[in-house]
């Protein structure tokens, strides 16, 4: 029986890649999605995946998404926390409803999700939570203090639960893209995105299917001796001081 995945804000962008890439592996994919209803009717259309709506922020949505989920495909073996927002600007200026909001999506939500499905990892003693951070979370942005906060705080988040879960058989690990070739990257203006990718060692933005790969990695059997890891896909951008 193919085990069950569920991928947060899975309708777009990396997280399309990855449900098309664990699809493509043979698992049972759910995607979660907060507002594009095409987007979510193309997916679904397009790969088979299954589709739920809700806002990852909101703990009763979550607990709705999960059910939803379990009564059709099975019991959620494979969980990946990729759902996040930003809302940007300088701290001196930035709202409180700025801060609340980004960190409610980016970073309540893993507690909203992860809760979810935690026990019954546990009990099986088979689990793989993959939680998609950001270099922006390991070296920080300017105007993205709420953000980089979030993605910070996924990674300290990934370390303990890693510890508190591997003796049950279930891995954390945490992958922190660089800038990746998404409909929200090529939003950037031409001459700033230029200059995000002069920054960049290998010459290049990244590909959602390369961050799917290394998802699909760690959501796989052969991913067990494999657990509280960051794994950094930027093409060298951290080197770059």
């Amino acid at each position: 029986m193919a085990r069950v995945a569920l991928v947060t804000g899975g309708t777009r962008g990396i997280g399309r890649a990855i449900v098309e890439r664990l699809v493509a592996d043979g698992i049972s994919v759910a995607a979660g999605y907060s507002g594009n209803d095409e987007a979510a009717e193309a997916l679904k259309r397009e790969t088979g995946a299954m589709v739920v709506k809700g806002n990852v922020g909101h703990i009763e949505d979550c607990r709705r998404a999960v059910a939803t989920i379990e009564a059709e495909l099975g019991p959620i073996e494979i969980l990946v926390n990729n759902a996040g927002i930003t809302r940007d600007g300088v701290f001196h200026r930035m709202t409180p409803e700025q801060w609340s909001e980004v960190i409610r999506v980016n970073m309540d939500s893993l507690f909203n999700m992860t809760r979810q499905v935690i026990e019954g990892m546990r009990e099986r003693e088979w689990g793989r939570i993959v939680n998609i951070s950001s270099i922006n979370g390991q070296k920080g942005q300017i105007g993205q203090t709420n953000y980089s906060a979030a993605k910070a705080g996924m990674i300290g988040f990934t370390k303990a639960l890693a510890l508190e879960n591997a003796k049950k058989g279930v891995t954390v690990n945490c992958i922190a893209p660089g800038y990746i070739d998404t409909e929200m990257v090529q939003a950037v203006p031409e001459k700033v995105l230029e200059g995000i990718i002069s920054q960049i060692p290998v010459g290049r933005l990244g590909r959602g299917d390369e961050i799917a790969d290394m998802v699909a990695f760690l959501a796989g059997e052969r991913a067990g001796y494999v657990t509280g890891t960051t794994l950094s896909l930027n093409g060298g951008q951290y080197l770059v001081g």
